[in-house]
């Protein structure tokens, strides 16, 4: 298959949701909107560039004018996986979608895996072991963690076993091991992701860093990844994109700092990188924000958003193809839980000489973003998705 294009750029806006899908009573999150509650609690967004794209434009969205002349391509894409979690939307995403879900364990880990857990690593034993809110968790039990030694273990409503512990008191590189001692105990069990969930500071001035790392176990199939690694393409991961998918189909990955490192490092790439796949996922929208149930917060973070694009924008040259899109929803307005919400994902697409203002309509799959990225790279075509190049491309 010939190469259309020559660059793809896939920006991940972590949690972005726009609206909540027609299964979404089933995991409790009817009436869920995130883009359209973080502008009715905080207020208009000051987000030009993502309006010109088009963002008013892509269906359910309610919040924001429409532009009469969207300069991208727009719509929304449906999950047809059974989940809200970042490691099932990125895997639909590249073409990947899940036929199960993966187990959940809210009540807490079994305490044969926790033993197993305690013996092989070496621990005098664990906190907590149950659902939680990771910054309340550490609030809760910091100071007994850095006086027994003992790590925090945790969950949510996603298949997570998460591990908290201090970088200094503990050690980052022993934070690191455990985890990884983990992801081997729980791979019977089919958990998604063990994630090493690191803080610093002194009681009452807890933080968690940007060291943390995630231990996924690996697609069941090919992904868009691979099939463009195994073509010869370099694939950039910016972030986790990495961690999500267990390394596999990654050229290099750049570990970054937040939102705005993120997109730093993704606008070097465009000035520097020739051809291949840029993939970033922004994980402050999520982390910081939608867990953390912060609508204002989420608002300026998009407002920051918008200023970084306009920088990206002018890295981009004619080859080039930018997807917006997102991986669930996290609407920072159901206060009753910090977990996802089960949501409608945008989709912007565009670059220089493509066709603008395209209706893309409601996609069936997240999967028709991976295969829309392999037609445009040239390379074989994940076994999921429909690609929506042609509308794109004279």
């Amino acid at each position: 298959m010939a190469s259309t294009l020559k660059r793809v750029f896939v920006l991940v806006l972590d949690s972005l949701g726009v609206g909540a899908l027609p299964d979404a009573g089933e995991f409790g999150d009817l009436g869920a909107h995130t883009l359209d509650h973080i502008v009715e609690s905080a207020g208009p967004l000051d987000a030009p560039r993502l309006l010109a794209l088009g963002l008013g434009n892509v269906p359910g969205v309610t919040s924001l004018p429409p532009s009469p002349q969207p300069i991208a391509a727009f719509g929304r894409c449906a999950e047809i996986s059974p989940g809200k979690d970042t490691s099932t939307g990125h895997w639909e995403m590249m073409g990947c979608p899940l036929e199960h879900a993966f187990p959940v364990f809210e009540e807490g880990f079994p305490e044969e895996i926790i033993a197993e857990f305690v013996e092989r690593a070496g621990l005098p034993g664990i906190l907590a072991n149950y659902a939680a809110s990771g910054t309340a968790i550490i609030d809760d039990l910091a100071e007994e963690h850095q006086s027994s030694g003992k790590p925090i273990v945790y969950t949510s409503a996603d298949s997570v076993f998460q591990i908290a512990a201090h970088e200094e008191h503990f050690g980052l590189e022993r934070l690191y091991e455990i985890s990884r001692i983990a992801r081997e105990i729980l791979l019977p069990l089919g958990v998604g992701r063990v994630i090493a969930r690191p803080f610093v500071g002194e009681p009452g001035a807890y933080q968690r860093t940007y060291n943390r790392k995630d231990y996924s176990l690996e697609p069941p199939q090919a992904t868009a990844l691979d099939l463009i690694h195994a073509a010869g393409l370099p694939v950039f991961g910016v972030g986790k994109i990495s961690d999500i998918f267990a390394g596999r189909g990654v050229t290099v990955n750049h570990h970054t700092e937040g939102n705005r490192d993120g997109m730093r490092v993704t606008i070097e790439l465009a000035r520097r990188e020739k051809e291949g796949l840029i993939f970033l996922n922004l994980v402050d929208f999520d982390m910081l924000f939608g867990h953390r149930r912060d609508p204002l917060g989420y608002k300026c973070a998009l407002e920051e958003f918008d200023e970084d694009y306009f920088a990206l924008e002018a890295q981009l040259r004619e080859g080039d193809l930018v997807i917006l899109t997102a991986d669930h929803g996290n609407d920072p307005t159901k206060t009753e839980t910090t977990d996802h919400t089960r949501e409608f994902v945008p989709l912007l697409a565009c670059g220089p000489g493509l066709r603008q203002g395209v209706d893309l309509g409601t996609r069936s799959s997240f999967a028709d973003i991976g295969a829309t990225v392999t037609e445009a790279l040239g390379v074989a075509a994940p076994a999921a998705g429909e690609s929506f190049l042609s509308q794109l491309v004279d």
